[in-house]
């Protein structure tokens, strides 16, 4: 392989186990979503149609989860997305499904900085409430919580650099804890308040109707369980065979669902009117505080706070990884791919991403859900590239698999309906103003760093590109 002889690739090392995988899955996942948002969904789309949504985008994301699995097996590489398109469809269509990857990625990291000031706000108002600044699409802005939110996003950025055994042990605690807290909130939910099934009326939001209901939650199934993709991004990482992937990425789906699901239900069957309980800022920490006292809350904040933390890590770690193969590959400047010398994390990604999600905690939590909308465009994106290259990639020769092919047909055409109920105007679930206008900004962006690239990555060879992004792996790559 004739390689320029002063071509450099940085590499990872290999420190991250399987429970840290699944961990990873299932922490980022589920993050802040599950205990702060059930509320919303509820309101929206009733119980039974906030549950048959979540459910059912769940299943679509075991579907498209096939080729995930598929693929990590191929390229076990740092960049998840970035080298599955490299290698299927070339150096520029890379580029683009990356560029809106790490859309998807930043987006969620600024998302659970911000619900962790959102808990605050709601458990100690008095303390948060502290120096109003302005209002934004009605939401009031307060000094104390951009500080709250800029410190965790600070610590977390400190936590990511300093390697995975450090986030590894802690993400898996915390996911424990997490499961722990649903699993008795799930069973207390039975024997206190006003409990009754009766009280889980309206089924379907008698206004939106049964299909629309539905398709409200299925449409931001992507950012729902985005955690899963997390796992190709760190591929380089692990410590155990690449083929694992796939049954790690089922297990943190499966366990998404059912915490999703039994948060939906302790909200909502408790008390008949939430609205009575003063639950209009924070519906589930109303329905718990009220029902299960003191006790009940507390579990719940932790339950959040941990949520929260997995959320961080696991974003801050597959943003960061994504970066630093874009770097590596010289898609975007080099320095990206700078690796510590002794934590040997790519550390400028990091602090990268750190930078540019400073911006949220001054937008406000109306902001959340321009940034959900925005988040599932991005990672619908990279969903649809992936399936396509599966489909390429598991159709001929040595490596013709038909079921993987027939899933990556699914999923291809699952992601094309993802992206159509988020972008089409007429959808039930199309993108607000301020979301398509924040998307517009990110692929002006994408285009300024691609021409300043552009030069570079021309003059490279695909032998050079080849090893820069897919490694010594010259086997797996497609004809």
């Amino acid at each position: 392989m004739a390689i320029t002889k002063n071509l450099e690739r940085q590499e990872l090392d290999s420190t991250m186990s399987k429970r840290f995988i699944w961990a990873v899955a299932y922490g980022s996942s589920i993050g802040w979503g599950a205990f702060i948002l059930p509320g919303d969904w509820l309101a929206s789309s009733g119980t039974l149609g906030a549950t048959l949504g979540i459910t059912i985008g769940g299943i679509l994301m075991l579907i498209i989860a096939v080729a995930y699995g598929a693929l990590t097996a191929k390229f076990p590489v740092s960049g998840g997305e970035f080298a599955f398109t490299y290698a299927g469809f070339g150096k520029y269509f890379s580029f683009i499904a990356s560029w809106f990857l790490v859309l998807g990625y930043i987006c969620i990291v600024a998302l659970n900085a911000s619900a962790f000031s959102l808990l605050f706000k709601f458990v100690l108002p008095d303390v948060l409430e502290v120096g109003y600044l302005y209002t934004i699409a009605g939401w009031d802005v307060y000094i104390m919580e951009v500080i709250l939110s800029t410190a965790v996003l600070v610590v977390f950025a400190y936590i990511s650099s300093k390697g995975s055994v450090l986030s590894g042990n802690l993400q898996f605690i915390f996911c424990l804890f997490m499961g722990l807290v649903v699993a008795g909130l799930f069973a207390t939910s039975f024997f206190v308040g006003d409990f009754s099934f009766e009280n889980a009326q309206p089924v379907f939001n008698s206004e939106n109707g049964v299909w629309t209901s539905i398709i409200l939650i299925v449409a931001i199934a992507p950012w729902m369980y985005v955690g899963f993709d997390n796992i190709p991004q760190a591929a380089e990482e692990f410590k155990f065979p690449a083929e694992k992937t796939f049954k790690l990425i089922v297990f943190g789906i499966i366990a998404s669902i059912f915490t999703y699901v039994a948060m939906i239900l302790v909200t909502s069957w408790i008390f008949a009117d939430q609205n009575a309980i003063d639950g209009a800022m924070w519906v589930t920490g109303s329905v718990v505080q009220t029902s299960m006292g003191t006790i009940g809350m507390v579990l719940l904040a932790f339950a959040i706070t941990f949520g929260v933390f997995t959320g961080l890590n696991g974003f801050y770690l597959s943003s960061s990884r994504l970066i630093f193969a874009l770097g590596r590959a010289n898609f975007v400047p080099a320095i990206f791919a700078k690796v510590h010398p002794k934590n040997k994390t790519p550390y400028v990604a990091v602090w990268f991403v750190m930078i540019v999600t400073l911006a949220a905690p001054w937008l406000g939590r109306t902001a959340l859900n321009w940034i959900v909308d925005m988040s599932s465009v991005g990672v619908s994106v990279a969903f649809l590239a992936t399936s396509l290259v599966a489909v390429k990639f598991f159709s001929k020769g040595a490596e013709r698999n038909m079921v993987y092919v027939v899933f990556g047909v699914l999923g291809a055409i699952i992601s094309v309906v993802f992206l159509v109920l988020l972008l089409f105007p007429g959808s039930p679930a199309a993108l607000t103003m301020p979301s398509m206008i924040a998307l517009g900004a990110w692929i002006v962006l994408g285009i300024i760093f691609f021409m300043t690239q552009f030069k570079k990555i021309n003059s490279m060879t695909k032998e050079e590109l080849d090893y820069l992004i897919l490694g010594q792996r010259n086997g797996n790559k497609l004809e």
